[in-house]
């Protein structure tokens, strides 16, 4: 007896886009600091086209106004437009971030697939100049470093030097770790056997299967370098005529801004760096549901 086969029906597969755009309703923490982070940068963006950055320096507009039409956050005591000030002084920060924590996310990577993978003499020195070294407490050291330097010549780019001269331990660790048990596993075992050098292993191997943890630990240090910035400008050690947020706030408490009402100046930047940091902080945790196989669902 002949038997009919009926045509199954085909399953079409859900696009690329489709699948991203599930993952992000499902992670609510990387879908909210990414919101807020695109946010950020359309108001920087469009702030860059708008203002006139010459008003956000000192002398360049009527001094202490509130906020306004013309002056949508206010102007405060040293005559610069706050919004043009908050424009600049978010881009600023974000480039500190930005090549802070990439260099150091740099340098932690090669350092942790090097010591890690070669081990020996090389092993043992990085892993013993990461452990003395972290314990110190980082701040005290770029407050030293930081005051030891001429005011005046103090700049962004100098900044960022000085936030990522202790900001390659965290990655050299995190990496150094995933890379020792990494290269313990079979298909490691397999390149091996099959032929193919250390270059091939590290950067054809174990390289792509680390991407999700260089990416967090970047944001990471993103997080780190931003917020070093911040508090070395607040304290005074920042660069003297930038708009840096930290500046904006550090120059509110030295004219006492709340004691004489002009609320205006310190909120907007406090507000700004409240958002900066908590978006960071919800992309380094949704990031982490990629990174960490314990916390990983399937969609």
């Amino acid at each position: 007896m002949a038997t009919i086969a009926f045509p199954q029906p085909e399953v079409r597969q859900p696009s690329r886009a489709t699948l991203v755009l599930r993952y992000l309703r499902r992670n609510k923490s990387l879908s909210v600091g990414l919101l807020i982070l695109l946010f950020l940068v359309a108001f920087t963006v469009i702030g860059l086209l708008t203002i006139n950055p010459k008003e956000a320096y000192p002398l360049a507009v009527r001094a202490k106004q509130p906020p306004s039409v013309t002056y949508p956050f206010g102007t405060d005591f040293f005559g610069r437009n706050l919004y043009a000030a908050m424009v600049i002084g978010m881009w600023q920060t974000a480039l500190i971030g930005v090549l802070a924590g990439g260099l150091g996310t740099l340098i932690g990577v090669v350092l942790g697939f090097t010591s890690a993978y070669f081990g020996g003499i090389l092993d043992a020195t990085v892993k013993g100049i990461c452990q003395i070294l972290t314990p110190i407490p980082i701040f005290l050291i770029q407050v030293v470093i930081a005051g030891s330097i001429d005011r005046r010549s103090v700049t962004i780019y100098t900044m960022a030097l000085i936030v990522v001269l202790l900001a390659w331990m965290g990655p050299t660790l995190v990496i150094r770790s995933q890379v020792l048990s990494m290269k313990e596993r079979q298909f490691v075992s397999v390149a091996k056997l099959s032929g193919v050098g250390d270059m091939g292993i590290i950067f054809g191997e174990i390289l792509p299967n680390l991407l999700p943890f260089i990416a967090a630990s970047f944001v990471t240090q993103v997080f780190v370098s931003v917020y070093a910035s911040f508090y070395l400008a607040v304290v005074g050690l920042g660069p003297l005529r930038e708009p840096l947020l930290g500046n904006i706030i550090w120059g509110a408490q030295l004219q006492g801004a709340f004691f004489n009402g002009w609320w205006w100046w310190p909120i907007t930047p406090a507000v700004a760096m409240v958002l900066i940091l908590g978006s960071l902080a919800l992309v380094n945790m949704g990031l982490d549901e990629l990174a960490n196989p314990r916390v990983r669902r399937s969609e």
